[in-house]
């Protein structure tokens, strides 16, 4: 079995997946409320912030694989792949933004709790694979 502890560069990966992950099922963009107005909620499913949920994904899954593969090394589990990923998540954040460009006032953080969480795990995760890439492969 692969006993490998978890550095401080995969643990902060590891912090970023879960925040990309639980921040797209958070609300991203909510304005109206106000004045018998109805609410108008939209969350990471509704455009591109499907790919920071997947990337958030795929980063829990990349930092559970060398456990999984017990003794025998993995080429995957490398900076560039954690790289990739948080790509990946700051593409589906900013591709995401667009679509509320018409009242940046839903984006306030107050309101789009989801959306900030995201953008801080995607910083986050952008951060570790930094981390992951300077750091000498483990044999």
């Amino acid at each position: 079995m692969h006993h490998r502890s978890l550095g401080a560069s995969r643990r902060l990966a590891l912090v970023a997946g879960v925040l990309l992950t639980v921040g797209s099922v958070l609300p991203w963009y909510e304005v109206g409320g106000d004045g018998g107005l109805p609410v108008i909620v939209y969350r990471a499913f509704d455009g591109s912030g499907i790919l920071c949920f997947l990337a958030g994904l795929a980063t829990l899954a990349l930092l559970a694989l060398p456990y999984a593969m017990g003794d025998r090394p993995t080429p995957i589990d490398r900076g560039v792949s954690f790289a990739v990923l948080a790509v990946v998540a700051i593409l589906g954040i900013v591709f995401w933004v667009p679509n509320v460009l018409a009242d940046l006032s839903g984006l306030l953080p107050t309101r789009s709790y989801g959306f900030w969480a995201t953008v801080v795990g995607a910083v986050l995760l952008a951060r570790a694979a930094f981390e992951i890439y300077l750091t000498p492969e483990r044999r």
